[in-house]
C-alpha cells in the first residue's frame, strides 16, 4: 500500500511530557499495554512485564519469553536500586571438547550463529515472574491479559518490523524447526497486516495460570526440549529445570556530579562506565556534540573500555572481574593517558588494574516514583530461528557470544552464562560521600531511566545519551535524534560507522585522525540502536519522555 521504508528522518519529534507515569517502547502497543497496567494500579514492574509480553506479540523480530532479560529497579519507597539478571546457562553437556570434535568451530573462531549449541536456557520467562514476584502489585494474569488478547485477536505489523520480520525469514525461519509457525504461508506479515499467534497466546495463559514452573518444568520445558535436541542440539529439560534468575548488586560510577547505573557481568553495562570514567577528565562542554573533537574522544574511550570489557566480561561465577579496580578513578587515569587527542588509536589492549544484536529496551516510571529499565533479547532478530511446535515464540542464540578459547574468562562451560549485550541504565543524584552499591539517600533521587538496545551498541549508545543529557542538557527526544556513532562489533580496533546527519567536514576531519569509517544511511540506521529514554524534573515533578525514531515506538503517559 505504502513505499518501502527508508528510514530518512525527515520528521521532528517532540519530548512527550506528563506529571504521574510515563512508558516508552519500540511499539505504540506495547506502550498501550504497559499504561493499561498502570491505569489498573499497576506498579513499574506489572507494566514492564506487561510491555515485555507484548512485544513478544508485536516485535518477535527481537524480543521474546524464549530469550534473555536484564533489569535495573528504582524502589522509590525504600530509595534502592535492585539488579535484576534473568539471562540463562550453557547446556550441562555442551563443552569445548564436544565442539571441537564437531568440528564446528568457524574460521572466526565461533560456533556458526544459528546452531542449536548456540541456545542457553532461555532467562525471560523467569526474570519477567521473579521481577512481578519482588516488586508487583498485580497478579500475572492480568499483567500478562494485552498481550493474550493481541495475540488471539491479532495486530497490525508496524513497518519496521515487517521489514525486519521478512529478513528473519530469510535468515532464520525458513530453515529453522517449526520456523514457519510464525510466518504467513510461509513469508513475514507485510506493515499494516494482521498477525495472529495463537500459540504464544496458549503460552502467556500457562504461565499465568501456572506460574514459571510450566515453562522450565513441566509442557512448555518438553517442547522446547524437544525441539532443540530434535535440532541436534543438546539442552535438556535437566538444564530447564535447574534455572533462577540473580539478583545483583548494581555497578556505578560518577559521571559530572550523578551517578550512572549498570547491571554487572555478564552484562556489559562495564563498558559505558569505563568509558564514561574515562571521559570525565575531558571538559566535552568544550567541543559542540558532533564536532570531531568531541567524537574522537568518546570513540577513543569505547575503544578503551571494549579492549576491557571483552577479557573480563564473563559469568562472575566462573570468573570474578575486579570492578572495584576497573571502577577507580586511578585506572581510568591510567587508560585516559592512553588517548591521543590528535590521533586514532587501534590497537588497544585490556588494561591490568591493580588490585586494593537484536533487542527490545523500554522503560516505565509510576506514579510512586518507580522505575524500571529493561531489555528483552533474542540475541540475532529471531535468535535461532527454532521455535518449540505450537507454543508461538523462538528460541534466543545468545551462546554465540561465548569464546570457544579455553584460556578466555568467557569460554564456554557447562552450566555458564555467557557474555550478555544486553543493558539497562538509569541515572541518579549523587550524594555526598562515598556509598554502597546499590544504595541511593534521599539526595540520589531519580533522574533517568534510559536504555539503547543494539548489540554491541548499547554500551555506545549509553555512553552518547549520558554525555547528551549531562554535558549538553538536552531533552531526553532531541538526545534520541542525534545522529551517533558506533564501533562495529564491539572491538577495540573495530571499524566506526558514522550515522548520515554527522556533518562531512567531521566525517573527513576524522577520516585524518586514522579512523576507519563508514558513512550509514537508509534502514540500516538500525546499527545504531534504538532508544528509550524518561527524565524526571526535580523541580516541577514532571516527567519528560523520548522514543527513537529509527524504530516504531512512542513515549506516552498520564
Amino acid at each position: 500500500m505504502f513505499n518501502e521504508i527508508e528510514m530518512t528522518f525527515s520528521s521532528r519529534r517532540s519530548p512527550v511530557l506528563s506529571r504521574h507515569c510515563m512508558v516508552t517502547a519500540s511499539q505504540p502497543l506495547a506502550v498501550s499495554a504497559g499504561l493499561e497496567i498502570l491505569s489498573k494500579g499497576g506498579c513499574a514492574a506489572d507494566a514492564a512485564v506487561a510491555i515485555a509480553a507484548a512485544l513478544n506479540v508485536t516485535e518477535p523480530t527481537s524480543t521474546g519469553i524464549g530469550g534473555d532479560c536484564f533489569a535495573l529497579y528504582y524502589d522509590a519507597g525504600k530509595r534502592k536500586i535492585c539488579a535484576l539478571n534473568g539471562s540463562g546457562r550453557a547446556p550441562a553437556a555442551l563443552t569445548l571438547e564436544k565442539i571441537k570434535k564437531e568440528n564446528l568451530i568457524s574460521p572466526e573462531g565461533e560456533l556458526p550463529p544459528f546452531h542449536p549449541y548456540t541456545i542457553t536456557v532461555p532467562g525471560a520467562c523467569a526474570g519477567w515472574y521473579d521481577l512481578v514476584e519482588r516488586f508487583g502489585k498485580l497478579p500475572l494474569s492480568e499483567i500478562l491479559s494485552p498481550a493474550i488478547r493481541m495475540a488471539e485477536e491479532g495486530f497490525p505489523v508496524a513497518p519496521v518490523t515487517a521489514y525486519f520480520w521478512q529478513r528473519g525469514v530469510e535468515r532464520q525461519l525458513a530453515h529453522s524447526p517449526g520456523g514457519l509457525e510464525l510466518t504467513i504461508d510461509g513469508r513475514a506479515p507485510q506493515a499494516g497486516e494482521i498477525f495472529r499467534n495463537p500459540g504464544l497466546a496458549r503460552t502467556f495463559r500457562m504461565i499465568a495460570e501456572f506460574g514459571k514452573q510450566t515453562f522450565y518444568q513441566g509442557e512448555i520445558a518438553q517442547a522446547i526440549a524437544r525441539a532443540v535436541q530434535n535440532a541436534g542440539g543438546c539442552l535438556s529439560e535437566t538444564d530447564l529445570a535447574n534455572h533462577t534468575s540473580t539478583w545483583d548488586t548494581p555497578i556505578s560510577s560518577n559521571y559530572r556530579g550523578f551517578f550512572i547505573w549498570e547491571c554487572p557481568p555478564n552484562g556489559q553495562g562495564l563498558a559505558t562506565l569505563l568509558a564514561l570514567n574515562i571521559l570525565e577528565g575531558f571538559d566535552l562542554s568544550r567541543h559542540p556534540p558532533l564536532s570531531a573533537q568531541r567524537l574522537h574522544l568518546q570513540i577513543e574511550a569505547m575503544r578503551l573500555a571494549f579492549a576491557d570489557t571483552r577479557w573480563y566480561v564473563a559469568d562472575p561465577v566462573f570468573n570474578t572481574a575486579p570492578i572495584k579496580e576497573l571502577l577507580s578513578q586511578e585506572y581510568a587515569e591510567h587508560r585516559r593517558k592512553l588517548i591521543n587527542p590528535q590521533k586514532a588509536t587501534l590497537n588497544q589492549s585490556y588494561g591490568t588494574p591493580v588490585s586494593s544484536s537484536d533487542t527490545v529496551y523500554f522503560c516505565v516510571v509510576d506514579n510512586a516514583g518507580n522505575a524500571c529499565s529493561f531489555i528483552n533479547s533474542n540475541y540475532m532478530g529471531f535468535g535461532s530461528g527454532i521455535v518449540p511446535s505450537g507454543w508461538g515464540f523462538s528460541l534466543h542464540n545468545r551462546g554465540h557470544n561465548f569464546s570457544l578459547n579455553p584460556s578466555h574468562p568467557n569460554a564456554l562451560a557447562p552450566g555458564k552464562r555467557p557474555y550478555h549485550t544486553i543493558i539497562p541504565g538509569m541515572i541518579t543524584h549523587i550524594t555526598d560521600g562515598p556509598l554502597p552499591m546499590g544504595e541511593v539517600t534521599e539526595d540520589g533521587e531519580l533522574i533517568a531511566v534510559f536504555g539503547v538496545m543494539g548489540g554491541f551498541m548499547q554500551p555506545q549508545g549509553h555512553l552518547q545519551v549520558v554525555s547528551a543529557l549531562l554535558d549538553d542538557h538536552l531533552d531526553p527526544q532531541s538526545v534520541l535524534d542525534l545522529p551517533r556513532f558506533c564501533i562495529e562489533d564491539g572491538q577495540s580496533g573495530g571499524n566506526v560507522a558514522l550515522e548520515q546527519g554527522i556533518p562531512e567536514e567531521v566525517f573527513d576531519w576524522l577520516k585524518s585522525m586514522g579512523h576507519s569509517l563508514r558513512m550509514v544511511n537508509g534502514v540500516e540506521r538500525a546499527l545504531f540502536g534504538r532508544g528509550q529514554i524518561i527524565v524526571k524534573d526535580r523541580e516541577r515533578q514532571v516527567l519528560w519522555g523520548g522514543s527513537d525514531p529509527r524504530a516504531d515506538g512512542c513515549a506516552m503517559g498520564f
